[in-house]
């Protein structure tokens, strides 16, 4: 079978809702990624195969294809490459990194573009839902779904909740976690960890023009005292805003390539992919499927926690990455090294190439070798992506 590897993986820096990159349309933002991934590596743009693009809210200006747009949008890419758009929730476009790793590991393509966007501040989460408030059953309940399922509206929030109780996480716990989250993101960017990773974006200001490039939700004075202090999102509840991931506008990519792309095109590979994996569990407490999707991950590997570098998992709530700590027994001084979705936001479909190229990044800096990333995705699905850097 044939050996994917990724040449190099962006991303821009993240902006707040309705912040710095609420004036970019999706399509264009999502271009930025292309083009950077096309401009750094100097591959011919004509010998990209496809581009497979994460999207959750594929509505609005991210509706009609978001990923052939922004093929279309872009400045390099020919209009003869193809793209598609997918949807496995906050896991878009890490499950966009393994079906380009799949692509060039069947040897069916040769060269593929992993990206994602998410303009949540011009096509809100839930953009794409359709209410149907009939008993308060949500959304998701068809009628075979209520037959299978009576009576449980199915909410990420409520499965985070779920998580603090199952695995007796205290409200300390998670604004503890959540300033820690902070602290690694400013450590991180004053010491110029993101530069290699951030694609800069040309932004209006009431300034004037602009280059966005440092992450706009860090809160930089952040204390315990403040993060303890953000009221409560449910009554008999633990997580608070702070505790939760940040909305978010950004974009992303990964160029994947095959061995024999690398020698024909004189390119050097930053990693490896040395596993895929993807599982699904219970779909009322949901976000608790990475555990053990790493599980099975690690097996299919024939590894074990401990030979794992660096790890990036997805704070889309606090008590989701400290689940998994405790599950896995893992070093938290290997975790979200740089700082995660708490302050750096969570831009729904592109958080998977997101985290990837911080991975990549982070791995090379440092000159370890293996990274493990992991996301909790809607309906309890999880996706693990193990790669080796070079």
């Amino acid at each position: 079978m044939t050996t994917a590897y990724i040449v190099d993986a962006v991303r821009t820096a993240g902006g707040r809702r309705g912040g710095r990159l609420a004036g970019v349309h999706p399509v264009d933002l999502a271009a930025k990624s292309l083009d950077a991934l096309i401009e750094r590596t100097g591959v011919d743009p004509a010998a990209i195969d496809d581009v497979v693009m994460g999207c959750v809210s594929q509505a609005g200006e991210q509706s009609m294809q978001v990923g052939r747009n922004a093929v279309l949008a872009s400045k390099h890419l020919p209009q003869s490459t193809p793209a598609v758009t997918i949807d496995r929730q906050c896991g878009s476009s890490q499950q966009a990194i393994q079906f380009a790793a799949q692509a060039v590991m069947s040897g069916t393509q040769d060269a593929v573009i992993a990206s994602g966007v998410e303009s949540m501040s011009r096509v809100p989460m839930g953009s794409t839902a359709t209410f149907h408030m009939k008993e308060g059953l949500g959304m998701y309940k068809s009628p075979g779904l209520e037959e299978k399922y009576p009576g449980i509206m199915w909410s990420q929030f409520m499965g985070a909740e779920m998580i603090v109780q199952k695995h007796g996480f205290t409200k300390d716990d998670l604004d503890r976690f959540a300033l820690e989250s902070h602290r690694k993101a400013i450590e991180a960017t004053n010491a110029g960890a993101f530069k290699n990773e951030i694609v800069p974006v040309r932004i209006e200001t009431p300034e004037g023009e602009e280059w966005h490039t440092v992450d706009e939700g860090i809160r930089f004075d952040a204390t315990l005292e403040s993060i303890a202090s953000v009221k409560l999102l449910s009554e008999k509840g633990t997580i608070t805003a702070a505790t939760s991931s940040q909305i978010c506008d950004g974009s992303s990519g990964a160029l994947v390539v095959s061995e024999q792309f690398l020698k024909d095109h004189g390119l050097t590979p930053m990693a490896r992919i040395h596993n895929l994996t993807v599982t699904a569990g219970d779909p009322v407490i949901m976000l608790e499927e990475p555990l053990f999707a790493t599980d099975k991950a690690l097996q299919r590997a024939g590894m074990k926690i401990d030979d794992i570098d660096l790890y990036e998992v997805n704070e889309a709530f606090a008590p989701v990455p400290l689940a998994w700590l405790k599950h896995t027994g893992a070093d938290p001084e290997k975790l979200n090294v740089n700082g995660g979705a708490i302050a750096l936001g969570h831009p729904l479909g592109a958080s998977g190439t997101k985290l990837m190229a911080t991975l990549v990044h982070a791995l090379k800096a440092r000159g370890k070798k293996y990274g493990l990333q992991t996301m909790c995705e809607g309906g309890g699905v999880a996706n693990v992506t193990i790669i080796e850097s070079l």
